[in-house]
């Protein structure tokens, strides 16, 4: 049974950073696909960014440039760096996990959730 456990989020006024991170336990796939998603209040769930177990990486658009995903294979740990955030970025965040090693952004494909960690960005 994999279990993630996501910290790190906060406060924090526009144009700051903030770094999530995702412990992940329970996980024994050699090919998988990590990812971060987000969901503001009435929206829907969406695809942030991912990386896969060859260390490929994939971003929305909406991030391109200011969100930076990696993962520390040693602590089984999965980081979202978030500099120049927007008050649009106001979301809570989850990450997931597949055990196919393609780098998609859709929720489907994920079968193991967080329970998520709240990003508040201020103007």
């Amino acid at each position: 049974q994999v279990q993630l456990v996501e910290s790190g989020g906060g406060s924090v006024q526009a144009g700051g950073s903030l770094r999530l991170s995702c412990r992940a336990s329970g996980y024994s796939y050699s090919s998988y696909c990590l990812g971060w998603f987000r969901q503001a209040p009435g929206k829907e769930r969406e695809g942030v960014a991912s990386i896969n177990s060859d260390g490929s990486t994939r971003y929305a658009d909406s991030v391109k440039g200011r969100f930076t995903i990696s993962q520390d294979n040693a602590k089984n740990t999965l980081y979202l760096q978030m500099n120049s955030l927007k008050p649009e970025d106001t979301a809570m965040y989850y990450c997931a996990a597949s055990p196919q090693s393609y780098l998609v952004l859709r929720q489907g494909w994920y079968n193991s959730w967080g329970q998520g960690t709240q990003v508040t960005v201020s103007s």
